[in-house]
């Protein structure tokens, strides 16, 4: 049997069996639904999109995998080229994985070694955010700070080397003034936290941790695997201010196939350039460059210039800020809206125990989790669609 994600398995409610995906659509034996959720955030030009869909066929029919130790091919290559030549500043140099779980790890691997190339062995700890979440892997746990999903390293007692604030400049300020020469890194999800509740906070906030991180010699570290491809309504948060370490994934291949890179600049890369064998990066994910991944995320990179998803991004933003403007309820705590994301808080978790079974009878797949009902849906998907989805929200809470 399937062990199914986040779920109580004996007492979950039976899933949804999926048919048939196409655009921004699920389909069950008997339903049409809206995917409000871009299959966690991932299938960012919807289901089945031809040229993704098509760039994956015409690899297959070559090979579909070659491991990268060793040997090397050409949809890595002109996947890791189109990425030096498209991301901001030098972030060149592409170290891929096969999940944004793993990518992180990849990137807290690369602070502490940086730095332990450098012979600096007391830089041990990592700065991180409050409701920080960056996979479920145990140091991309050990970084998070969400005890719905990380109660398990309880059981370890407080880690030493993790520290977490919240997004306040005093806060940052405080922190680095406090622990800047024990620091390797500094890991944010930039100016969205996705599964820490959709929290929003301001561009100032890094903007400022940029030059800490340059005044105590950190290493910042943007994971851009939600927020990244115009999620926040950049393209990248990377674009505005720069990162040493960037982390992409599930856009990165249209949300068609699990693939993901954690990318450095030079100086970060130049650390590892070495003459002594220690001095090299010991990793290597079985799967990553995938033939077939690689080459779903260079036609994804095409595809985002060609329909322009940034603006498309910013006006998804306007309709919803139009559509949720001036909607109260007691129940609610607060609406939040940045780019392609909208959230409703509520005050208590049982207020929305009805709501995926409401939304699905209405046409619109959601999963609200914890105090969080949310859309982050595929950028195709036309303005009554998002108008709908919206309408769904709101329809709720007036008929509860």
């Amino acid at each position: 049997m399937i062990w199914y994600p986040y779920q109580q398995m004996k007492t979950m409610k039976a899933p949804y069996e999926i048919v048939k995906a196409e655009g921004p659509y699920l389909y069950t034996k008997d339903a049409k639904l809206l995917d409000s959720i871009s299959s966690w955030w991932s299938v960012i030009y919807g289901y089945h999109q031809p040229q993704i869909t098509d760039a994956i066929c015409r690899q297959a029919a070559k090979f579909s995998h070659i491991m990268l130790g060793g040997l090397t091919h050409k949809p890595a290559e002109k996947l890791a080229e189109k990425l030096a030549d498209w991301l901001p500043g030098d972030l060149d140099y592409c170290f891929f994985s096969d999940s944004g779980s793993v990518a992180v790890e990849v990137a807290l691997k690369m602070a502490l070694q940086y730095y332990v190339n450098a012979g600096e062995n007391n830089r041990r700890t990592v700065l991180a955010l409050d409701h920080a979440y960056h996979g479920d892997t145990f140091k991309t746990m050990s970084v998070g700070d969400d005890e719905d999903y990380h109660f398990i390293l309880q059981v370890y007692g407080k880690n030493p080397y993790v520290v977490h604030i919240p997004t306040t400049i005093s806060a940052l300020e405080d922190a680095f003034a406090r622990y800047g020469s024990e620091l390797n890194a500094f890991i944010v999800e930039p100016l969205l936290q996705g599964a820490g509740g959709m929290r929003m906070y301001d561009i100032a906030f890094l903007q400022r941790a940029r030059e800490l991180c340059h005044q105590y010699d950190v290493l910042l570290i943007f994971d851009e695997v939600a927020t990244g491809f115009g999620r926040t309504g950049h393209r990248f948060v990377a674009d505005v201010v720069l990162p040493d370490i960037l982390v992409l994934g599930k856009g990165l291949t249209g949300g068609h196939i699990g693939h993901a890179v954690t990318v450095a600049n030079k100086k970060v890369f130049t650390a590892f350039y070495d003459d002594a064998p220690e001095k090299a990066l010991m990793h290597g994910p079985t799967f990553m460059g995938n033939a077939l991944a690689c080459a779903a995320a260079s036609a994804s990179i095409e595809l985002y210039d060609q329909l322009d998803v940034t603006a498309r991004a910013r006006h998804m933003e306007e309709i919803a800020k139009r559509e949720l403007n001036g909607f109260t309820d007691p129940r609610i705590r607060e609406i939040r809206i940045m780019g392609g994301c909208a959230c409703i808080e509520v005050a208590e978790a049982k207020t929305l125990a009805g709501y995926q079974q409401f939304a699905y009878e209405r046409g619109v797949f959601v999963r609200p989790f914890l105090t969080y009902l949310y859309a982050m849906p595929p950028y195709i998907l036309n303005d009554d669609e998002l108008v709908h989805i919206i309408a769904v929200m709101k329809e709720y809470f007036r008929q509860q």
